[in-house]
């Protein structure tokens, strides 16, 4: 990270990650009354004054647990509070100081980072008087403030940049490839993920739905910035139970929409299933580019961790894909594994590649010579109307999109949009990402220098009229 860090810490349920987003500005942590619901760390950029720092919110601490889930969420937290350049603890001014925070508070004093005191909750003067109690701490001030409205959060944002290094930030940088990690839940996304990154980034467990936020991680890879984001698992509409499942797919769904290309985590001992295909149904409509990744296939060919992969189960399995989902003809498959770490590395460049791929411009004079042929060779006409293709052009990319400039649109029938994609794979494979091909009328005529032959014989009929 090229800012400074700043870790929200407290116990369960004190509101920190509504303060997190009010500080944010965006509503990125999932908030709900029920405590344990953050489990994960997550990242995100804030300002004050004109300082940049980045946040952190972090799960509830509890000290004297064995629960592996809140013994993974502790570890996660302990992680965001040594990295940290500042803490904030915050604590419940309602509920009054509690032992968990004193013992919270006495693992914080070891911290060689500035901790600030937040009694959050303050919402009267009452509650106001109330947040003296913990000056007990002896941590330093006490600030009373309330995330939810906002109330004295001026005064400790004050006093928090002061203390922060001075970093350069550049923010993030356009070039950066936006991996997101996608599938239904338990497939083994948060297991790729820490594979891919070489340490427990996020909170791993058997249990179906302990990813709950989507987790970004910033990663370079041969001078390469890449974001890396797990997801929580996406369930069909009508099998989500209750508000916080609701509000995990509602992240997913939109890291979805942020990132450039989505890796569909499938398992390979379920085999494909239609939760698998509507998932990559959702990258794939909202024009992202896509990798399957086949987790867990030393299970499925025990060989293959060992260097001697049956090539006839991949084979088989890569077949099964393609014949469920035509959709997906341009997505590459990578057979990997998070737990031997088999074909993990080749995953992260495959979806490289393919964000390349999906941020690739084919020059306007090559790509009408392609097009030009792709016509001549196979006309397409309807009722005795000829579609005429008078100039091509690329006016956006990711996905590479393309805009014909025709005499009918209509004409532009979806199967003969594929047979142009085709031709257009032939001389640039781009291989992961989908190529949005759309027709419009072309009212002054072609293009100079442009016109494919069709569209050349149009002009000369429009000039003897």
């Amino acid at each position: 990270m090229s800012s400074p860090l700043v870790a929200v810490v407290g116990r369960p349920n004190v509101g920190k990650s509504t303060l997190f987003n009010r500080l944010t500005g965006k509503r990125i942590a999932i908030v709900e009354d029920t405590p344990g619901i953050t489990r994960d760390r997550l990242y995100a950029p804030s300002e004050w004054s004109g300082r940049r720092f980045t946040l952190i919110d972090t799960g509830g601490i509890i000290l004297n647990e064995s629960d592996p889930i809140v013994t993974q969420v502790r570890k996660q937290a302990e992680i965001a509070m040594e990295e940290a350049d500042a803490i904030l603890f915050v604590c419940d001014t309602p509920e009054g100081l509690l032992d968990a925070d004193r013992d919270l508070a006495n693992a914080l004093r070891r911290s060689p980072s500035p901790v600030f005191v937040v009694a959050n909750k303050v919402d009267s003067r009452r509650t106001d008087a109330d947040a003296m109690e913990f000056h007990s701490l002896g941590l330093g001030p006490v600030y009373s403030v309330s995330a939810v409205h906002g109330h004295g959060l001026g005064d400790l944002l004050d006093d928090l940049v002061k203390v922060l290094p001075v970093h350069s930030d550049d923010g993030e940088d356009d070039q950066t490839a936006r991996v997101a990690l996608i599938g239904r839940p338990n497939v083994g996304k948060s297991s790729l993920t820490n594979a891919i990154l070489g340490e427990d980034r996020v909170i791993v467990s058997p249990v179906p739905g302990t990813t709950r936020d989507a987790i970004d991680t910033a990663v370079e890879r041969d001078g390469q910035s890449v974001l890396l984001i797990d997801t929580a698992g996406i369930r069909r509409a009508g099998k989500i139970q209750g508000s916080v499942e609701y509000y995990t797919f509602l992240r997913a769904k939109t890291a979805i929409e942020r990132c450039h290309v989505g890796i569909v985590v499938v398992d390979a001992q379920a085999g494909l299933l239609d939760g698998d295909k509507r998932v990559a149904g959702m990258a794939n409509d909202a024009g992202r580019a896509c990798v399957v990744a086949v987790n867990k296939w030393d299970l499925v060919d025990p060989h293959s961790s060992s260097g001697r992969p049956n090539p006839a189960l991949m084979r088989e399995f890569t077949s099964e894909v393609r014949k469920q989902t035509p959709f997906l003809a341009h997505a590459p498959l990578v057979f990997c594994s998070a737990v031997t770490a088999l074909g993990i590395s080749d995953l992260l460049d495959t979806a490289m590649s393919a964000a390349a791929n999906h941020a690739h411009r084919i020059p306007t004079g090559e790509l009408n010579r392609i097009l030009r042929a792709a016509v001549d060779a196979r006309p397409r006409t309807v009722h005795g109307r000829q579609l005429k293709v008078y100039y091509a052009t690329m006016p956006r990319v990711q996905p590479p999109t393309v805009l014909l400039f025709v005499n009918h649109p209509d004409l532009l029938h979806f199967s003969y949009a594929r047979y142009l994609e085709n031709r257009l794979r032939e001389a640039y494979p781009l291989e992961g990402t989908p190529i949005v091909i759309r027709a419009r009328t072309a009212e002054s005529g072609p293009e100079p220098g442009g016109a494919t032959s069709a569209s050349k014989t149009g002009t000369r009929k429009s000039r003897k009229t």
